[in-house]
């Protein structure tokens, strides 16, 4: 089975100027995401999907691909992870190249490490798609609302439940998807009839949307590396 990685990582980027490639740690945040996927040796080609020049370049710079840039249309405000995927999938085709299944990684994922793409992609063997998770810290279903200036819960059934008896819930951990090619095109979504999870800790997970995320996510970075 031919596999690719696609790094998703357009040009703009308002709350934190070039954010997928400021320099994370020593080096472009977008690197650490190139060398899990080569160093994972999981992939047959390792791409970057960008409609940015100075992306392309430092993309190639750390050995990946970049054979062809973005659309507008597909680098918009309004464009889905999905809707780049599907672009590049055809885009290889017009170059006679076809995969059967892809890793989407995102560029600001610095924790990621070869061994967990390794991981992940055995899981593929038999789901059509995996999904990088992790668990709330604190149980959603003990979540409050705030209604006419006064707090109430948002679930009043499980009130009195023990949060060690309430169901985990998780969410994505923006580190990656991997899915089958033909059941992506079919169903046109990233979450696919059988999609299993791959379960990441949260130390090892930061969303970075604003300077004090990618502040926080150093920090934790550094403790996790501490002495290498």
């Amino acid at each position: 089975m031919r596999k690719i990685a696609i790094i998703t990582a357009r040009g703009g980027s308002k709350r934190i100027p070039k954010k997928n490639i400021k320099e994370f740690c020593g080096k472009p945040i977008i690197a650490y995401s190139i060398e899990a996927a080569l160093q994972s040796r999981v992939f047959d080609e390792v791409m970057v999907s960008t409609d940015l020049e100075e992306i392309k370049e430092i993309a190639e710079q750390y050995g990946a691909f970049v054979p062809f840039m973005r659309s507008s249309e597909a680098s918009s405000d309004f464009a889905t992870t999905a809707d780049v995927i599907k672009e590049v999938l055809s885009d290889y085709e017009k170059l006679g190249k076809r995969f059967d299944s892809f890793a989407c990684l995102y560029p600001t994922a610095p924790f990621m490490t070869a061994k967990r793409l390794v991981e992940a992609s055995s899981l593929l063997a038999d789901a059509d798609a995996v999904l990088s998770v992790v668990k709330y810290s604190f149980p959603p279903q003990r979540a409050f609302v705030i209604r006419n200036g006064g707090v109430q819960f948002q679930y009043p059934q499980y009130e009195r439940t023990r949060s060690q008896d309430l169901e985990p819930i998780y969410h994505d951990c923006g580190q990656f998807y991997m899915c089958k090619v033909d059941s992506f095109l079919q169903h046109q979504s990233l979450i696919l009839p059988v999609t299993v999870p791959y379960i990441m800790p949260e130390e090892e997970v930061q969303d970075i949307d604003t300077m004090s995320d990618w502040e926080i996510a150093e920090a934790k970075y550094k403790v996790l590396h501490k002495g290498e």
